[in-house]
């Protein structure tokens, strides 16, 4: 089951969110062959207009189980401010055998604050 955490976004500001993953046991989580997507939209049914992606890049090395979620000036200066939007972050693994895994880490709701310089 996926962490959830609100997130709080200045409207027109650039965001960068460091995730620090973890095994149960406390140790880093190797993100080795890992890759990671993390979107919000208004609500779970919205269509593409609404969608918003984040850039999510495991860091190097990808054994110390980072992984950075960025949003531009640009991007937050789009979103509607005063809304609650939804996201969630996935990382997606391929094994050996070809087969893909798909674990969501982390979801919740974001609030736009409203930038009054622009």
């Amino acid at each position: 089951m996926a962490h959830y955490e609100d997130i709080i976004i200045d409207q027109g500001t650039d965001v960068a969110i460091e995730l620090h993953l973890v095994n149960q046991d406390g140790s880093k989580k190797n993100l080795t062959s890992h890759s990671v997507l993390s979107k919000m939209k208004l609500n779970y049914n919205s269509d593409s207009d609404d969608t918003v992606n984040f850039t999510a890049v495991v860091a190097t090395p990808p054994t110390d189980g980072i992984v950075t979620l960025s949003l531009t000036n640009s991007q937050t200066d789009a979103l509607k401010a005063k809304k609650r939007y939804v996201y969630d972050v996935e990382l997606h693994h391929q094994d050996s055998d070809g087969d893909w895994y798909i674990e969501r880490i982390l979801e919740g709701k974001v609030e736009v604050n409203p930038s009054v310089t622009r």
